[in-house]
């Protein structure tokens, strides 16, 4: 063998060697991240896996970066998706306390501060065994009822899904919400029923509120029950609900709810003009619901006798379905009749009633909740009086459900334990009533008449 051919044999063996040696880093490198992945929880997409470069894995890493940015990008416009699709649904508002879990959760976080969340966090670790915390790792490392809304896409990546659900759900506040993205799915109507049925059957306090396609995947949105609730508290109204941002500062100043009527109860009032500026707002308005009542008194009688505001800064508007009343107020300046036939049935079924000293036309199709709500949310101000009575604690209900109640500033409201129909009031009792108003938000007085 001539020193040539063995000069060239030793070339190609180290040749050989070299690139046998590349390929085994390589395979190294491709081995070792996965594994890092489950000892520490190492998101890849965060940007801390780039420390781990290895001679001559250049090439992958670059392309390893490139498929982790598109998809870090997807997962952003995932998230975004997610939230206008709540947030279209009131389900969801900025100030949430929110998590996210799982894969693309580093990416999640992102989207949601970029969408102006700010207390946001975010979970990922190998969705099925830490070597770390030597358990499923599905068993957050989050105190109970932490977190407003709760975001993850892994329920289909993980080896005991039932695990994911009830972590999610033991973290969630009462009355917070989860979203769970599953697929890809079919986009016929059944597909969404078999998506929802695995989480709907792992919930043990919350329930399946939404189901849509979202992106060729399913969202599956939940919300965790709320805890000893009262009969208002059970309405989600929307996230800008001004009466309720407005009040909520203030609520600790409202008078005490008293069991018995007090002496001169109308001085001991916390008018709410007593702590908000009202002189800059320019539409005030004031609706009273079931004026008969005031039929036989003077027009400034019937007004608050020590509210901060003169009623004529108002726009009056008294609400009956008398026309007695009607006939009485007509021609009285100031002052707007608003015919509601819908309140007789009050005094259909109140056993007192005298028909023919209270009558009533027939409804001719005026549409009373559209006249209530286009007359409150063009106003600045708002005060509304009623009394507990069967329409109109119904009316109040459907304020609630409508999130109409949001424009209403303050409520004084007459009631009794009994209806006219001798049926108890929502809540049980009135207590109860007002109890449930204010822990709603509503400033709400106890209204004893004069």
């Amino acid at each position: 063998m001539d020193f040539k051919t063995l000069k060239l044999m030793i070339f190609h063996g180290s040749l050989a060697r070299r690139v046998l040696l590349r390929a085994l880093m390589v395979t190294t490198a491709l081995s070792i991240v996965p594994l890092l992945q489950v000892i520490s929880g190492l998101d890849l997409e965060s940007g801390y896996a780039s420390s781990f470069i290895f001679p001559g894995t250049f090439a992958f890493s670059k392309a390893w970066g490139s498929f982790k940015m598109v998809q870090y990008g997807g997962n952003r416009n995932l998230t975004t998706s997610v939230v206008k699709e709540l947030m279209g649904k009131n389900m969801l508002n900025y100030s949430a306390k929110a998590l996210c879990v799982g894969e693309g959760s580093m990416s999640a976080v992102m989207a949601l501060k970029d969408l102006g969340f700010f207390d946001v966090h975010g979970v990922y670790r190998h969705p099925f065994f830490s070597l770390k915390h030597k358990k499923f790792i599905y068993e957050l490392d989050y105190e109970d009822k932490s977190y407003d809304f709760v975001l993850s896409r892994d329920l289909d990546k993980v080896s005991v899904p039932a695990l994911l659900v009830l972590e999610i759900e033991r973290v969630l506040k009462p009355g917070g919400i989860g979203a769970i993205l599953i697929g890809p799915t079919g986009s016929d109507p059944t597909s969404l029923i078999r998506s929802a049925t695995p989480v709907s059957s792992l919930l043990k306090a919350s329930i399946v509120v939404y189901v849509d396609h979202l992106n060729e995947l399913t969202l599956v949105v939940f919300e965790k029950k709320l805890e000893n609730v009262t009969y208002f508290e059970q309405y989600r109204l929307p996230a800008d609900c001004p009466a309720m941002t407005n009040n909520k500062a203030i609520m600790n100043h409202i008078e005490p709810l008293m069991e018995v009527k007090p002496m001169e109860f109308e001085e001991n009032i916390a008018y709410l003009p007593e702590f908000v500026n009202v002189s800059s707002k320019q539409r005030l308005v004031y609706i009273d619901i079931g004026a008969s009542e005031h039929m036989n008194s003077n027009v400034s009688s019937w007004f608050f006798p020590s509210y901060p505001l003169d009623h004529k800064a108002f726009d009056v508007y008294f609400v009956d379905h008398n026309i007695s009343v009607m006939l009485s107020y007509i021609k009285r300046p100031g002052i707007n009749f608003v015919y509601y036939p819908g309140l007789a049935e009050n005094r259909a079924t109140s056993s007192s009633t005298n028909r023919d000293s209270d009558p009533f036309l027939e409804d001719e199709g005026f549409d009373f909740q559209l006249w209530f709500k286009d007359t409150v949310q063009y106003a600045d101000y708002v005060v509304l009086k009623m009394n507990a009575g069967d329409v109109e604690l119904q009316l109040l209900s459907d304020l609630f459900e409508s999130g109409i109640i949001c424009f209403i500033d303050e409520l004084f409201l007459h009631c009794s334990d009994r209806t006219e129909s001798g049926q108890a009031v929502k809540g049980g009792d009135c207590m109860s009533l007002f109890k449930s108003l204010r822990r709603a938000g509503v400033y709400v007085h106890q209204w004893w008449g004069v």
